[in-house]
């Protein structure tokens, strides 16, 4: 002993609090608690839930609003709303199916509608950004505006669902064992946008856009661009969606994609999206998405009223918040 103190070791931070702090900063903990939440309680009130038939039922329609959702969440994530997708939801197959009844070749007139779905996305970035109007009200405009196209167009009867569409059909939502081929697209292309968000410059640049524009601009950024192609991205996916859901039911609805647009903000937001824009994730609001379809499906196996979806969608949307909002603050804290 020479008087001279010894070194203490720091204390090893337990592993369980490691652990717990990793779990935490995942973006999607919150929405993947509240989905596992839901797949209890509806299993426990209709065991016949979890069926294997069921679970194809959900899955079923699970792309129409998932792919919705996704585009929009991209959206938000770069600080912008678009109000406009139901209605371009409907826009895309009434445009698809009149070409058709003109003589337009069907997949010529696929490619056609989705074009112009692109258009709107242009059109909506361009009156946001560059006349400065906030895209809350420019897309409000918007979601009126071509559903009163669409109304206009089939005159509010479905018109006819051409018959050489067999092999459109067959391409976008063909039977493969318990799914369909319209699942697999969906998941390819959450796993290439969330590829695009966590691993590109383009994914950097949106998160800085949507957190904050002035910063970005300093570092070489242009807030604007990055908006516009966004803008563009959503009412593609919005058409794609449309196309795929005419396609599933052999129908094209004029009324198709009413309320999507809340129901794919409420994805997103379930998904830990904020509406201020900078922080959000492609698979937290594909399973947003997933748990508005369980809950619809979950209802209906419950034998409870139809109207109790949207008070259940509007409980599961607070609580997100509540739960983004607690796990978020948890884990900056555990951070020191």
């Amino acid at each position: 002993m020479n008087g001279t103190p010894l070194a203490r070791k720091a204390p090893a931070t337990p592993m369980l609090v490691k652990r717990l702090r990793g779990i935490l900063q995942v973006k999607e903990t919150s929405s993947f608690i509240m989905l596992l939440a839901a797949v209890l309680l509806f299993f426990l009130l209709s065991p016949r839930f979890l069926s294997l038939n069921n679970i194809a039922v959900i899955l079923e329609a699970l792309p129409e609003v998932g792919i919705l959702a996704a585009g929009v969440t991209m959206l938000m994530i770069s600080g912008e709303f678009d109000l406009s997708v139901g209605s371009v939801f409907a826009f895309c197959p009434v445009v698809m199916v009149s070409l058709a009844d003109l003589g337009l070749n069907i997949w010529l007139a696929m490619f056609v509608s989705l074009a112009l779905c692109c258009c709107i996305g242009a059109f909506n970035g361009l009156v946001t950004l560059k006349i400065k109007i906030p895209s809350f009200i420019t897309t409000l405009g918007g979601m009126m505006l071509w559903r009163g196209i669409v109304l206009l167009i089939t005159e509010g009867f479905p018109p006819e669902f051409p018959s050489e569409a067999s092999t459109l059909r067959a391409v976008l939502v063909g039977q493969v064992g318990l799914i369909r081929l319209s699942l697999l697209y969906f998941v390819a292309l959450v796993f290439i946008l969330w590829v695009v968000l966590e691993r590109t410059r383009f994914g950097n640049w949106t998160f800085a856009t949507g957190g904050n524009p002035a910063t970005a601009r300093v570092l070489g950024i242009d807030p604007r661009a990055i908006k516009f192609r966004n803008f563009v991205l959503t009412s593609f996916l919005a058409g794609l969606s449309g196309l795929i859901q005419a396609s599933r039911l052999r129908a094209v609805l004029p009324s198709a994609g009413q309320n999507y647009e809340l129901d794919a903000i409420a994805a997103a937001v379930i998904g830990g999206t904020q509406l201020s824009g900078g922080v959000g994730s492609v698979i937290g609001g594909a399973i947003g998405a997933l748990l508005i379809r369980i809950i619809d499906n979950g209802l209906v196996m419950a034998g409870a009223p139809g109207y109790w979806f949207r008070v259940f969608i509007a409980i599961v949307l607070i609580l997100a918040v509540i739960l983004n909002t607690t796990i978020r603050e948890k884990a900056q804290r555990m951070r020191y």
